[in-house]
């Protein structure tokens, strides 16, 4: 668990700004098809800031059913206050949670001191595998080599969504750490630089448009076979690109939309693109999907 790729799926909305089950469904059997390793609900991506939790625990619920046990369903908990944050934890693991991405306590920028008591006590609450999400330039708040060193000793914490932007970070892991903490790219543009300086998975963004071709990415570099992957890694990276912007869930849910695996609906206060953003995305869409590669097996 906590390897390989785990698409961070998009929150399907109705036009009247409900749960859209039907889409979601659609678009997880999309990514099991493609061959991912697990499916991460209720992120960035997934339009966090704006869902209640009760809808978050519908979506675990419905995913889990979804899937019945062919691969783990990690629900994110970004929370403002550390009793929250305990609270949804043990309500994730009752819905039937596999695990959980941690970010740091949300609107509050808190010091490494309060956000390591804010990891432990969530840590503490739950057995199931915990991912803690590192991204310093969203977040504001960067968890430390010190700070991965004082969770090294709590079971639970098993793996990092790298997002600082420094590949060397990767490296930095593994020399301090070995294998104790998985490490997983968080951030589409550096993906296969990060896989082959041996980051051992991908939570991927434009996977929930392009499933088939992030997994054939990621399965060639692990095999070895990196020249066939750096041709599709070439191909994919105007579409990466989309991922590091922010309106990302607008692009990435445009890009589900022309490729048959979602809406563009999205939840006030993000609006739906238009005008000349939402020619010149569909235009960088468009060219992909008419050059999109040929994969061969992998």
């Amino acid at each position: 668990m906590m390897q390989g790729v785990y698409p961070a799926l998009t929150t399907k909305f109705t036009a009247d700004d409900q749960l859209d089950f039907a889409l979601f469904g659609l678009n997880l059997d999309a990514q099991l098809s493609a061959g991912a390793d697990g499916v991460i609900l209720g992120g960035s991506l997934g339009e966090a800031s704006t869902l209640e939790n009760s809808e978050k625990l519908d979506l675990v619920r419905f995913a889990c059913d979804r899937v019945s046990g062919r691969v783990p369903v990690v629900m994110n908990i970004a929370e403002g206050s550390t009793r929250q944050a305990v609270a949804l934890a043990k309500a994730g693991a009752e819905a039937g949670a596999s695990g959980f991405m941690l970010l740091p306590p949300m609107r509050y920028r808190s010091d490494d001191r309060e956000t390591l008591s804010f990891f432990k006590a969530v840590a503490e609450s739950t057995d199931l595998p915990i991912m803690i999400y590192n991204n310093p330039v969203d977040y504001k708040i960067e968890v430390s080599l010190a700070m991965f060193e004082a969770m090294a000793d709590w079971p639970t914490i098993v793996a990092v969504k790298e997002s600082t932007r420094d590949i060397s970070n990767v490296t930095r892991m593994k020399n301090h750490f070995g294998d104790r903490f998985k490490i997983l790219c968080g951030v589409d543009t550096l993906a296969m630089e990060e896989l082959v300086m041996g980051a051992d998975g991908w939570v991927a963004g434009l996977v929930c448009a392009f499933p088939r071709e992030t997994v054939a990415i990621y399965r060639l570099i692990k095999a070895g076979r990196i020249d066939e992957a750096l041709t599709i890694y070439r191909w994919f990276l105007p579409l990466l690109e989309l991922d590091i912007h922010p309106k990302l869930v607008q692009y990435i849910k445009l890009a589900e939309q022309m490729n048959g695996l979602g809406s563009e609906h999205v939840r006030a206060p993000r609006l739906i693109l238009e005008g000349e953003e939402r020619t010149r995305v569909m235009g960088i869409v468009q060219r992909g999907m008419d050059s999109r590669p040929v994969l061969m097996d992998f």
